[in-house]
């Protein structure tokens, strides 16, 4: 089995790695603002706009199912970019899907609701919801390796953080535009045209991060084997000859981490304001406190990751995943803005330790020629397997047991089988066989 990795020649100097650094940053934070924009929409206006012909719970169901519909198109999103990124370079593919990311949000900002249009309305926004999958599923993995792949040895936790930190960048940006369009905006209006604002800014944000990405070099890995012509001329097809195992196990290993996180991101803001009657801005600020501590909480177990293993800060932050998910519920339960508080931060710091190393974890998996493909496979299937229909099947559990602890067992289910699946990941040998300069 292949496991070694072209030696890289290309000299790297520390300007380039800042701007590599911030192009990973911004780049990806503009993605997930996107995408995390549409998760608090779906639970807060989605439903009543474009299926208001139904029950409120199964409105909120029928928003999280198109909530569900990106993550289905993830996979192939990851395919297509992993083809590029190994055959073309991982920086067009990442200006590719960033384009088309700010596109499909700025365009739901613009689509009419079902009262204007009928039915045509949530079809429009289920292909919308596909393109923006198609986005998701490219984005991370050319990021992720542009990351990685200019970072010196024992530092790649650190250097591929930069990419997992725009998840809660995103979502802080996404939670404090529509925080400010529900605080200066009466609910009547926020419903009739205020919640098109957090899209319609998607494209100010794209402009930024179009211009950071456009200045960065190539990954220096890629570069080397463009020199040295070997690129694989179909990743995918070796990718599945050759490393089946551990992109199997590769995805196994998210999927707990994507099933907990939406379920905060995206079923916590619905369960809040309609099964505990919370005032819609104050789930919003518990969400904000939340990215806040799993912002800084990542920055330290990326960097740990890089001292310690990836594999011991994974077993800490799966197992904190498990043991904490029905403590969660009973301090949720309690509708006490300082208790959800507390439950919400602990259950990030679980989320962070899983999610930090993340990129660097992936990256070591996979040999250069097919690593693209790789990381952008398994990354959108767990985010598809785990994180897509987590909302959706939360929402049904609830609904069906009357208890939110049936969710609990949902969140420790995941947990254990992505602890299993970072033991088995254990035996992989790293993929950087050399150090890059």
């Amino acid at each position: 089995m292949q496991t070694q990795s072209t030696a890289a020649v290309v000299t790297i100097d520390d300007n380039q790695k800042k701007r590599v650094a911030l192009a990973s940053a911004v780049g990806t934070s503009v993605e997930w603002y996107d995408y995390h924009v549409y998760s608090i929409a779906s639970a807060l206006v989605i439903g009543k706009l474009f299926f208001p012909e139904i029950s409120p719970l199964a409105g909120t169901m029928a928003a999280f199912a198109t909530f569900a519909i990106g993550f289905i198109a993830r996979p192939l999103g990851g395919i297509l970019a992993g083809h590029l990124g190994d055959r073309i370079g991982r920086k067009k593919v990442m200006v590719i899907t960033l384009t088309l990311m700010g596109a499909a949000t700025m365009l739901i900002g613009l689509l009419p609701t079902y009262e204007q249009i009928g039915i045509a309305a949530p079809l429009l926004l289920v292909v919308l919801r596909l393109l923006q999958g198609l986005s998701a599923g490219g984005e991370w993995g050319s990021a992720a390796l542009m990351a990685v792949e200019h970072a010196p040895e024992g530092q790649r936790g650190r250097f591929g953080n930069y990419v997992q930190l725009g998840t809660p960048a995103g979502m802080f940006l996404a939670n404090i535009v529509i925080l400010g369009a529900t605080f200066m905006l009466a609910d009547d209006q926020f419903q009739a045209w205020g919640w098109r604002i957090p899209f319609l800014l998607s494209a100010v944000m794209v402009v930024v991060g179009f211009v950071i990405r456009a200045k960065v070099d190539e990954s220096p890995v890629f570069q080397t084997l463009q020199q040295n012509s070997t690129l694989e001329k179909v990743p995918f097809a070796e990718l599945l000859r050759r490393h089946k195992g551990r992109l199997v196990l590769a995805v196994l290993s998210f999927i707990g981490n994507n099933a907990v996180g939406y379920i905060f991101l995206a079923f916590m803001t619905a369960y809040g304001t309609t099964a505990l009657g919370l005032a819609r801005n104050t789930m919003l600020n518990v969400m904000l406190a939340g990215c806040v501590t799993w912002f800084a909480s990542m920055i330290y177990f990326a960097r740990l990751s890089d001292r310690i293993g990836r594999h011991k800060v994974y077993f800490l932050g799966y197992g904190v995943l498990a043991v904490w998910a029905i403590p969660f519920f009973a301090l949720f339960n309690t509708a006490n803005v300082g208790l959800i508080l507390l439950a919400v931060v602990v259950l990030t710091f679980g989320l962070a330790a899983t999610y930090g190393p993340q990129a660097a974890l992936f990256a070591e998996l996979f040999p250069d020629r097919v690593r693209a493909s790789g990381v952008s496979l398994a990354y959108a299937v767990g985010a598809c397997l785990g994180g897509g229909f987590s909302p959706l099947i939360a929402t049904a559990l609830f609904g069906a047991t009357g208890t939110v602890y049936a969710v609990s067992a949902f969140m420790i289910a995941f947990s254990v089988i992505s602890f299993i699946s970072i033991a088995a990941l254990r035996k992989i040998p790293n993929s950087f066989a050399t150090r890059t300069v």
